[in-house]
Protein backbone atom coordinates (compact mmCIF):
# COMPACT_ATOMS: atom_id res chain seq x y z
CA UNK A 1 0.00 0.00 0.00
CA UNK A 2 2.98 2.63 0.62
CA UNK A 3 4.90 1.57 -2.25
CA UNK A 4 1.60 2.01 -4.25
CA UNK A 5 1.01 5.58 -2.63
CA UNK A 6 4.43 6.33 -3.51
CA UNK A 7 4.48 5.69 -6.42
CA UNK A 8 1.35 7.10 -7.86
CA UNK A 9 2.30 10.76 -6.02
CA UNK A 10 5.72 10.18 -8.22
CA UNK A 11 3.68 10.03 -10.69
CA UNK A 12 1.21 12.86 -10.06
CA UNK A 13 4.58 14.81 -10.23
CA UNK A 14 5.76 13.26 -13.64
CA UNK A 15 2.29 14.40 -15.07
CA UNK A 16 2.86 17.92 -13.34
CA UNK A 17 6.25 18.27 -15.56
CA UNK A 18 4.58 16.75 -19.04
CA UNK A 19 1.74 19.47 -18.63
CA UNK A 20 4.14 22.74 -17.14
CA UNK A 21 7.82 21.62 -18.11
CA UNK A 22 6.50 20.11 -21.58
CA UNK A 23 4.37 23.47 -22.72
CA UNK A 24 7.98 25.30 -21.82
CA UNK A 25 9.59 23.22 -23.81
CA UNK A 26 7.39 23.38 -26.28
CA UNK A 27 7.05 27.82 -25.83
CA UNK A 28 10.92 27.18 -27.32
CA UNK A 29 9.60 24.88 -30.28
CA UNK A 30 7.51 27.84 -31.54
CA UNK A 31 10.16 30.27 -30.90
CA UNK A 32 12.61 28.41 -33.09
CA UNK A 33 9.93 28.23 -35.90
CA UNK A 34 8.02 31.88 -35.18
CA UNK A 35 9.91 33.41 -38.24
CA UNK A 36 12.48 36.16 -38.84
CA UNK A 37 13.56 38.98 -36.38
CA UNK A 38 11.06 41.25 -37.18
CA UNK A 39 8.32 38.73 -38.24
CA UNK A 40 8.05 36.41 -35.38
CA UNK A 41 9.02 39.43 -32.62
CA UNK A 42 5.19 39.53 -31.58
CA UNK A 43 5.27 35.79 -31.11
CA UNK A 44 8.67 35.59 -29.53
CA UNK A 45 7.66 38.58 -26.72
CA UNK A 46 4.16 36.84 -26.08
CA UNK A 47 6.66 33.84 -25.37
CA UNK A 48 8.81 35.70 -22.94
CA UNK A 49 6.18 36.80 -21.18
CA UNK A 50 4.38 33.82 -20.62
CA UNK A 51 7.05 31.59 -19.72
CA UNK A 52 9.49 34.36 -18.11
CA UNK A 53 8.14 34.24 -14.55
CA UNK A 54 7.35 30.29 -14.38
CA UNK A 55 9.87 28.88 -16.23
CA UNK A 56 12.31 27.75 -13.40
CA UNK A 57 9.31 26.80 -11.27
CA UNK A 58 8.78 23.77 -14.06
CA UNK A 59 11.42 22.38 -13.40
CA UNK A 60 11.28 21.71 -9.63
CA UNK A 61 8.82 18.99 -10.80
CA UNK A 62 11.69 16.66 -12.88
CA UNK A 63 13.68 17.47 -9.24
CA UNK A 64 10.74 16.11 -7.40
CA UNK A 65 10.32 12.87 -9.27
CA UNK A 66 13.97 12.09 -9.37
CA UNK A 67 14.50 12.42 -5.23
CA UNK A 68 11.00 10.35 -5.32
CA UNK A 69 12.18 7.53 -7.34
CA UNK A 70 16.03 7.76 -5.60
CA UNK A 71 14.77 7.78 -2.13
CA UNK A 72 11.65 5.13 -2.56
CA UNK A 73 12.37 3.01 -5.14
CA UNK A 74 16.50 2.98 -5.11
CA UNK A 75 16.79 -0.38 -7.44
CA UNK A 76 14.73 1.11 -10.58
CA UNK A 77 16.55 4.57 -9.83
CA UNK A 78 20.29 2.91 -10.12
CA UNK A 79 18.91 0.57 -13.32
CA UNK A 80 17.80 3.57 -15.17
CA UNK A 81 20.82 6.21 -14.56
CA UNK A 82 23.33 3.70 -15.19
CA UNK A 83 22.03 2.28 -18.35
CA UNK A 84 20.56 5.53 -19.74
CA UNK A 85 23.13 7.78 -18.69
CA UNK A 86 24.01 9.40 -22.00
CA UNK A 87 20.14 10.67 -22.97
CA UNK A 88 19.74 11.45 -19.30
CA UNK A 89 23.01 13.87 -19.41
CA UNK A 90 22.16 14.95 -23.06
CA UNK A 91 18.73 16.18 -21.48
CA UNK A 92 20.38 17.98 -18.11
CA UNK A 93 22.72 19.62 -20.64
CA UNK A 94 19.86 20.79 -22.83
CA UNK A 95 17.86 22.28 -19.61
CA UNK A 96 20.76 23.89 -18.46
CA UNK A 97 21.42 25.62 -21.92
CA UNK A 98 18.01 26.38 -22.57
CA UNK A 99 17.71 28.03 -19.46
CA UNK A 100 20.98 30.15 -19.49
CA UNK A 101 20.11 31.49 -23.16
CA UNK A 102 16.73 32.57 -22.46
CA UNK A 103 17.95 34.67 -19.65
CA UNK A 104 21.17 36.07 -21.59
CA UNK A 105 18.88 36.67 -23.95
CA UNK A 106 16.70 39.23 -22.36
CA UNK A 107 19.75 40.58 -20.79
CA UNK A 108 21.27 41.30 -24.42
CA UNK A 109 21.23 44.14 -26.28
CA UNK A 110 23.06 43.34 -29.62
CA UNK A 111 20.96 41.61 -31.97
CA UNK A 112 23.33 39.09 -33.28
CA UNK A 113 23.34 38.21 -29.25
CA UNK A 114 20.12 37.94 -29.04
CA UNK A 115 20.16 35.66 -32.19
CA UNK A 116 22.68 33.68 -31.01
CA UNK A 117 21.24 33.01 -27.47
CA UNK A 118 17.75 32.78 -28.80
CA UNK A 119 18.99 29.89 -31.38
CA UNK A 120 20.34 27.85 -28.41
CA UNK A 121 17.36 28.29 -26.31
CA UNK A 122 14.94 27.07 -29.47
CA UNK A 123 17.29 24.03 -29.83
CA UNK A 124 17.65 23.17 -26.87
CA UNK A 125 13.91 23.34 -26.53
CA UNK A 126 13.64 21.01 -29.14
CA UNK A 127 16.25 18.65 -28.14
CA UNK A 128 15.69 18.33 -24.63
CA UNK A 129 12.16 16.78 -24.81
CA UNK A 130 12.96 14.46 -27.34
CA UNK A 131 16.17 12.33 -25.27
CA UNK A 132 13.56 12.72 -22.02
CA UNK A 133 11.05 10.97 -24.21
CA UNK A 134 13.29 8.41 -25.68
CA UNK A 135 14.45 7.56 -21.90
CA UNK A 136 10.37 6.98 -21.68
CA UNK A 137 10.71 4.95 -24.69
CA UNK A 138 13.58 3.02 -23.18
CA UNK A 139 11.87 1.74 -19.80
CA UNK A 140 8.37 1.07 -21.39
CA UNK A 141 9.67 -1.30 -23.95
CA UNK A 142 11.75 -3.41 -21.67
CA UNK A 143 15.42 -2.36 -22.44
CA UNK A 144 16.44 -1.58 -19.40
CA UNK A 145 17.17 -4.69 -16.76
CA UNK A 146 17.86 -4.54 -13.07
CA UNK A 147 21.22 -3.99 -11.70
CA UNK A 148 24.02 -1.72 -12.40
CA UNK A 149 24.72 -0.76 -16.22
CA UNK A 150 23.07 -4.10 -17.33
CA UNK A 151 21.46 -2.95 -20.58
CA UNK A 152 23.39 -1.38 -23.47
CA UNK A 153 24.28 1.94 -23.50
CA UNK A 154 23.30 2.70 -27.04
CA UNK A 155 20.80 0.11 -28.37
CA UNK A 156 18.54 1.14 -24.54
CA UNK A 157 17.56 4.48 -26.12
CA UNK A 158 18.12 4.17 -29.87
CA UNK A 159 15.33 1.89 -31.09
CA UNK A 160 11.95 2.49 -32.83
CA UNK A 161 10.05 2.77 -29.45
CA UNK A 162 12.48 5.36 -28.29
CA UNK A 163 12.46 7.05 -31.01
CA UNK A 164 8.65 7.49 -31.03
CA UNK A 165 8.50 8.48 -27.75
CA UNK A 166 11.18 11.27 -28.66
CA UNK A 167 9.17 12.48 -31.40
CA UNK A 168 5.97 12.58 -29.25
CA UNK A 169 7.54 14.12 -26.55
CA UNK A 170 8.39 17.22 -29.00
CA UNK A 171 5.01 17.38 -30.78
CA UNK A 172 2.87 16.90 -27.53
CA UNK A 173 5.13 19.84 -25.53
CA UNK A 174 4.50 21.74 -29.09
CA UNK A 175 0.86 21.34 -29.10
CA UNK A 176 0.42 22.23 -25.45
CA UNK A 177 2.38 25.48 -25.73
CA UNK A 178 0.46 26.25 -28.59
CA UNK A 179 -3.16 25.99 -27.13
CA UNK A 180 -1.76 27.95 -23.48
CA UNK A 181 0.25 30.46 -25.47
CA UNK A 182 -3.56 31.32 -27.41
CA UNK A 183 -5.46 32.03 -23.88
CA UNK A 184 -2.11 33.87 -23.14
CA UNK A 185 -2.18 35.96 -25.99
CA UNK A 186 -5.74 36.60 -26.13
CA UNK A 187 -6.37 37.20 -22.50
CA UNK A 188 -3.66 40.07 -23.10
CA UNK A 189 -5.71 41.27 -25.61
CA UNK A 190 -3.22 40.77 -28.80
CA UNK A 191 -5.51 38.92 -31.70
CA UNK A 192 -2.76 38.10 -33.64
CA UNK A 193 -0.78 35.64 -32.13
CA UNK A 194 -3.46 34.52 -30.83
CA UNK A 195 -4.93 33.57 -34.33
CA UNK A 196 -1.41 32.51 -35.12
CA UNK A 197 -1.06 29.80 -32.15
CA UNK A 198 -4.67 28.59 -32.74
CA UNK A 199 -3.37 27.40 -36.42
CA UNK A 200 -0.54 25.77 -34.55
CA UNK A 201 -2.05 24.31 -31.81
CA UNK A 202 -4.58 22.49 -34.16
CA UNK A 203 -1.71 21.85 -36.59
CA UNK A 204 0.26 20.38 -33.62
CA UNK A 205 -2.53 18.52 -32.31
CA UNK A 206 -3.59 16.91 -36.23
CA UNK A 207 0.56 15.74 -36.01
CA UNK A 208 0.77 13.78 -32.86
CA UNK A 209 -2.75 12.34 -33.65
CA UNK A 210 -1.12 11.02 -36.66
CA UNK A 211 2.24 9.49 -35.35
CA UNK A 212 0.33 8.28 -32.40
CA UNK A 213 -1.40 6.07 -34.70
CA UNK A 214 1.49 5.26 -36.19
CA UNK A 215 3.10 4.38 -33.45
CA UNK A 216 0.84 1.51 -32.73
CA UNK A 217 2.32 -0.96 -35.09
CA UNK A 218 5.87 0.30 -33.80
CA UNK A 219 4.61 -0.72 -30.39
CA UNK A 220 3.53 -4.08 -31.80
CA UNK A 221 6.00 -4.91 -33.33
CA UNK A 222 9.15 -3.56 -30.61
CA UNK A 223 7.09 -3.52 -27.34
CA UNK A 224 4.60 -5.97 -27.24
CA UNK A 225 4.08 -5.92 -23.95
CA UNK A 226 3.37 -2.25 -23.50
CA UNK A 227 1.10 -2.95 -26.48
CA UNK A 228 -0.95 -5.45 -24.71
CA UNK A 229 -1.08 -3.23 -21.73
CA UNK A 230 -2.32 -0.53 -23.43
CA UNK A 231 -4.78 -2.27 -26.02
CA UNK A 232 -6.38 -3.73 -22.37
CA UNK A 233 -5.72 -2.86 -19.19
CA UNK A 234 -5.24 0.90 -19.85
CA UNK A 235 -7.22 1.13 -23.06
CA UNK A 236 -10.00 3.54 -20.99
CA UNK A 237 -7.20 6.20 -20.55
CA UNK A 238 -6.70 5.67 -24.28
CA UNK A 239 -9.86 6.47 -25.20
CA UNK A 240 -10.14 9.17 -22.92
CA UNK A 241 -6.79 10.66 -24.00
CA UNK A 242 -8.16 10.11 -27.69
CA UNK A 243 -11.86 11.70 -26.87
CA UNK A 244 -9.85 15.34 -25.15
CA UNK A 245 -7.45 15.17 -28.45
CA UNK A 246 -10.14 15.46 -30.50
CA UNK A 247 -11.69 18.03 -28.12
CA UNK A 248 -8.49 20.14 -27.59
CA UNK A 249 -8.48 20.50 -31.68
CA UNK A 250 -12.20 21.69 -32.44
CA UNK A 251 -12.10 24.37 -29.10
CA UNK A 252 -8.93 26.70 -30.03
CA UNK A 253 -10.65 27.28 -33.77
CA UNK A 254 -13.77 28.28 -32.02
CA UNK A 255 -11.89 30.68 -29.74
CA UNK A 256 -12.52 29.20 -26.76
CA UNK A 257 -9.42 29.04 -25.64
CA UNK A 258 -9.30 28.42 -21.59
CA UNK A 259 -11.67 25.31 -22.59
CA UNK A 260 -9.04 24.05 -24.79
CA UNK A 261 -6.32 24.05 -21.90
CA UNK A 262 -9.11 21.85 -20.36
CA UNK A 263 -9.10 19.58 -22.97
CA UNK A 264 -5.13 19.28 -23.72
CA UNK A 265 -3.95 18.60 -20.18
CA UNK A 266 -6.59 15.45 -19.82
CA UNK A 267 -5.36 14.74 -23.07
CA UNK A 268 -1.94 14.43 -21.90
CA UNK A 269 -2.46 13.34 -18.38
CA UNK A 270 -4.72 10.32 -19.44
CA UNK A 271 -1.73 8.76 -21.66
CA UNK A 272 0.60 9.57 -19.26
CA UNK A 273 -1.40 7.01 -16.87
CA UNK A 274 -2.20 4.76 -19.25
CA UNK A 275 1.66 4.12 -19.95
CA UNK A 276 1.35 2.90 -15.80
CA UNK A 277 -1.53 1.10 -16.05
CA UNK A 278 -0.22 -0.95 -18.85
CA UNK A 279 3.24 -1.44 -17.11
CA UNK A 280 2.01 -2.13 -13.64
CA UNK A 281 3.05 -3.58 -11.44
CA UNK A 282 6.38 -3.43 -13.11
CA UNK A 283 8.29 -0.85 -13.02
CA UNK A 284 11.27 -2.83 -15.09
CA UNK A 285 9.36 -4.61 -17.42
CA UNK A 286 10.23 -8.38 -16.81
CA UNK A 287 12.75 -7.01 -13.80
CA UNK A 288 11.07 -5.84 -11.38
CA UNK A 289 8.15 -4.78 -9.62
CA UNK A 290 6.45 -2.09 -7.40
CA UNK A 291 6.92 -4.14 -4.23
CA UNK A 292 10.54 -5.74 -4.80
CA UNK A 293 12.09 -2.11 -5.65
CA UNK A 294 10.27 -0.42 -2.79
CA UNK A 295 12.49 0.79 -0.15
CA UNK A 296 11.31 -0.10 4.01
CA UNK A 297 8.11 0.51 4.82
CA UNK A 298 9.79 3.05 7.65
CA UNK A 299 11.66 5.11 4.38
CA UNK A 300 8.31 5.51 2.74
CA UNK A 301 6.52 6.17 5.61
CA UNK A 302 8.93 8.74 6.32
CA UNK A 303 8.92 10.41 2.30
CA UNK A 304 5.53 10.36 2.11
CA UNK A 305 5.19 12.15 5.32
CA UNK A 306 7.41 15.01 4.39
CA UNK A 307 5.84 14.87 0.90
CA UNK A 308 2.16 15.89 3.11
CA UNK A 309 4.02 18.85 5.06
CA UNK A 310 6.03 20.35 1.75
CA UNK A 311 2.96 20.09 -0.14
CA UNK A 312 1.05 22.43 2.57
CA UNK A 313 3.57 25.08 1.92
CA UNK A 314 4.45 23.94 -1.66
CA UNK A 315 0.78 23.73 -3.26
CA UNK A 316 -0.43 27.58 -2.22
CA UNK A 317 2.58 29.36 -3.66
CA UNK A 318 3.16 27.28 -6.77
CA UNK A 319 -0.92 28.17 -7.09
CA UNK A 320 -0.12 32.12 -6.23
CA UNK A 321 3.01 32.06 -8.72
CA UNK A 322 0.32 31.02 -11.29
CA UNK A 323 -2.46 32.62 -10.53
CA UNK A 324 -0.55 35.91 -10.33
CA UNK A 325 1.31 35.87 -13.95
CA UNK A 326 -2.50 34.60 -15.73
CA UNK A 327 -3.97 37.83 -15.13
CA UNK A 328 -4.23 40.34 -17.79
CA UNK A 329 -1.68 42.76 -17.50
CA UNK A 330 -3.12 44.91 -20.59
CA UNK A 331 -5.39 47.40 -17.86
CA UNK A 332 -5.13 50.48 -18.41
CA UNK A 333 -3.22 52.97 -16.40
CA UNK A 334 -5.19 55.71 -14.33
CA UNK A 335 -4.92 59.01 -15.99
CA UNK A 336 -4.39 62.17 -13.45
CA UNK A 337 -7.89 62.59 -12.14
CA UNK A 338 -7.59 58.95 -10.74
CA UNK A 339 -9.92 57.09 -13.95
CA UNK A 340 -8.65 54.11 -16.06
Amino acid sequence: MLADTALAVMWVGLTCYALFGGADFGAGVWDLLAGGARRGDAQRRLIEHSIGPVWEANHVWLIFVIVLLWSCFSPVFAAVMSTLYLPLTLAALGIIARGAAFAFRKASTEPWQRRLFGACFAISSLLTPFFLGTVAGAVASGRVPAGLAQGDVVTSWLNPTSALGGVLAVLICAHLAAVYLCADADREGDPEPARAFARRAVAGGLVSGAVALAGIAVLHADAPRLFHGLTHRALPLVVLSAVSGVLGLALPARRRHVAARGAAAPAVAAILWAWGAAQYPAMLVDSVTVGQAASRPAVLSACLIALACGAVLLIPALWLLYGTFQRSHTAKAPDSRGHT
